[in-house]
């Protein structure tokens, strides 16, 4: 798994979960991530429940 982090500040966001992912992904390619590590990162937050989605995305995030 990836340590990577984007730039992204979760709160205030849509907090639904399929924008929450969008905003991720979005984010993670302005920064040239991979596309190996953006579907790692969402296959693991989508792995769970909701609650397991927030805290992965969350790993993988710094407030800019």
């Amino acid at each position: 798994m990836t340590s990577k982090k984007i730039k992204l500040d979760l709160v205030g966001l849509d907090g639904n979960a399929f924008a929450l992912m969008g905003a991720f992904q979005r984010q993670a390619r302005k920064e040239k991530w991979t596309q190996e590590e953006i579907k790692e990162v969402l296959d693991k937050a989508r792995s769970g429940d909701y609650d397991n989605l927030l805290c992965v995305l969350q790993e993988h995030c710094k407030e800019e």
